[in-house]
């Protein structure tokens, strides 16, 4: 760049006196203390410091500690019936819990007794049942022994005369000659008997 002598010496005199004024601004920097800390300040803050201590306790009294009560205290008798309405329920759940085990061992015990009924009714059926069925087999039995005994005397009366006839045959057989008719009877039930 092309400087002409006398920009150079303005620009370096600006320079200089620029630097001077910010040593100066440094130095007054170095001598000024932060105010907090200044010594001189210090009645000053203490008046301001109780004066804002006073309103705040003031407003803390006034209105933020009794607002903080009244909604702790909201808030304890909120949580007081919360825990009686608590109680109430569980009372009412137990009460209904034992009501319904009350009714759920009577439904039991009448359902047992009418299983025990059921069974009895069962029994006391098939036991008269089985009696008539009994009582129709004696039946059938003694018709059939009477039948039986019936079949048997014809069958011994049959067998009576078959045996004569066979004997009087046999001995016509064997002798060649007839018997009396008596005669065989007496033998057939001679054996018949002994």
């Amino acid at each position: 760049m092309f400087v002409t002598p006398a920009l150079a010496q303005t620009s370096h005199g600006a320079e200089e006196q620029h630097t001077e004024s910010t040593l100066a601004e440094v130095e007054h920097h170095e001598q000024q203390v932060f105010p907090p800390f200044d010594f001189a300040t210090f009645p000053s803050q203490i008046l301001w410091l109780a004066i804002t201590f006073g309103l705040f306790y003031l407003v803390m009294k006034k209105v933020i500690v009794p607002r903080v009560g009244s909604i702790l205290e909201d808030r304890h008798d909120r949580i007081a019936q919360d825990l009686d309405e608590a109680e109430r329920l569980r009372s009412e759940a137990d009460a209904a819990i034992k009501a319904y085990e009350k009714e759920l061992a009577e439904a039991r015990n009448e359902a047992r007794s009418i299983s025990a009924a059921a069974a009895d009714k069962a029994r006391a059926e098939a036991d008269a049942e089985r009696e008539q069925l009994e009582a129709e087999l004696g039946k059938k039995l003694a018709a059939a022994n009477e039948r039986i005994a019936a079949v048997r005397n014809e069958a011994l009366q049959e067998v009576g005369g078959i045996a004569e006839e066979t004997a009087a045959l046999i001995v016509t057989h064997l002798i060649g000659g007839r018997v009396a008719k008596g005669d065989i009877e007496t033998a057939v039930s001679t054996v018949r008997e002994g």
